[in-house]
């Protein structure tokens, strides 16, 4: 029999998780197996499914909830030789769903809007089918677990075990191995979660075809800072525990103040710590109008040694495999948060209408002042710097865009220097400096 191993995160806010001793872990999950041993299944509460929206006149979706928020006080995986189990316990029941979705293979956990207490998840043990997972805010009301396999599993229904022995409700989730024809067709999204999405993105729609065009007073540039990543999706997380998510907000928002100080109006895709979809994070530099996009990112790579700032502008699909491995990670933003995104290629369309060259040879401009500026006051990327990728924030046919790679959170150097305050007040002056230039004479 294979030994149990089980991931316990921590009941508080950004404090790093640790994997237990075996002996110290195996009490936990053996009482939850007691306890649903002891009582008749039929017995046992299931988690009511969501229910099926009533027609409405438009789209409901994204309001915020009244009153204080169910908290999430811990979660754990048990991996054991017939099944993973996971446990969430929360201070208040809630209406969650759990399913299967194919390509990449991952379960989602659908809830409302929770508030977490969990550090950053930490790393599987390798022997189970959990290859990693992530959780946090999807959107304004909902809140989304998304766990990674390594291979096919069938979920159970959610079993709620009220509040006992000091614990609040605990949901339990089992996973089982199965094979791929049952896992693929299994997958797939519940016919009503499926509508809310769509209902998602035609108030996004909504919501920016009436949005006036922002007021130029006095002939002021408009600039779109693009933090990337947000919510249940924290990008890559560094050797010194810092989050992608949370630095390019945090030097989203430093250069926020910088332009606004210079006299730009300045508008973000995302000011706190949510998920926004690649689709409307363009959608809002062309509503916004902008004179420039600048999205904000950190890099990783397997050789801990590489190290330094680069700047990435689109292509037309021809790029080296580094900077065709980042397009594929970034593009995959919306499918790790669990966004549906079927019959849909936010990319392809666009990229047709990008014979507007003028817009692509302006992002460049930008980019080599900026590199210029930079190497004044950080690290840049020894080999080719300027760069360019099929990356789909980049695709606003009529925004200047480009993106950039702060540094490489896998090197211990640059993942330091990042995490300073005094670093990033640097850096934002040196591309607020580039975004003087590239006005200066319009």
């Amino acid at each position: 029999m294979r030994p149990l191993f089980i991931l316990v995160i921590a009941a508080a806010v950004l404090v790093p998780s640790v994997l237990l001793a075996q002996n110290d872990l195996k009490g936990g999950d053996d009482a939850i197996s007691k306890l649903l041993h002891q009582q008749d299944g039929s017995n046992l509460p299931v988690a009511p499914p969501r229910p099926v929206p009533e027609p409405v006149a438009g789209p409901t979706v994204g309001a915020k909830p009244n009153g204080p928020l169910p908290i999430v006080m811990s979660a754990r995986i048990g991996e054991h030789e017939d099944r993973t189990r996971l446990v969430i316990e929360l201070s208040d029941p809630v209406n969650l769903r759990a399913f299967a979705l194919a390509g990449p293979d991952r379960v989602v956990i659908d809830m409302p809007q929770v508030a977490w207490r969990l550090g950053a998840p930490p790393k599987p043990s390798g022997f189970g089918p959990v290859k990693s997972y992530r959780y946090g805010l999807f959107r304004t009301g909902n809140s989304r677990m998304v766990i990674d396999l390594s291979q096919p599993v069938t979920v159970s229904d959610a079993l709620v075990i009220p509040p006992a022995a000091g614990f609040g409700y605990r949901v339990v989730i089992d996973l089982f191995p199965t094979n791929r024809a049952k896992f693929d067709a299994l997958a797939g999204w519940p016919a009503d979660l499926k509508k809310r999405e769509s209902d998602a993105e035609r108030l996004a729609a909504m919501i920016a075809a009436q949005q006036s065009p922002p007021a130029r007073s006095s002939g002021k540039k408009i600039i779109v800072i693009d933090p990337g990543h947000g919510g249940l999706d924290s990008g890559t997380v560094g050797v010194n525990g810092l989050m992608e998510k949370d630095l390019a907000l945090a030097e989203g928002l430093k250069l926020r103040r910088e332009l606004q100080a210079r006299g730009y109006t300045v508008f973000m895709t995302r000011a706190d710590d949510t998920f926004i979809p690649l689709r409307q994070r363009v959608a809002i530099a062309r509503a916004d109008k902008a004179d420039l996009m600048i999205a904000l990112h950190a890099d990783s790579n397997p050789d801990a040694g590489v190290t330094g700032l680069s700047i990435y502008t689109l292509n037309d699909g021809r790029s080296d495999r580094e900077a065709a491995a980042l397009a594929r990670r970034e593009n995959q933003s919306d499918v790790i948060a669990g966004v549906d995104l079927s019959g849909n290629n936010p990319v392809a369309p666009i990229l047709i209408d990008l014979a507007q060259r003028d817009t692509i040879n302006k992002s460049s401009r930008f980019a080599t002042t900026a590199l210029s500026n930079l190497t004044q006051v950080t690290d840049i990327l020894a080999r080719s710097p300027h760069r360019s990728a099929s990356l789909a924030v980049l695709t606003a046919p009529d925004v200047p865009a480009v993106l950039i790679e702060l540094g490489y959170l896998s090197n211990s150097q640059d993942a330091a220097q990042m995490n300073s305050d005094t670093w990033r007040g640097r850096v934002a002056a040196g591309i607020a400096d580039a975004v003087d230039a590239q006005f200066a004479s319009k």
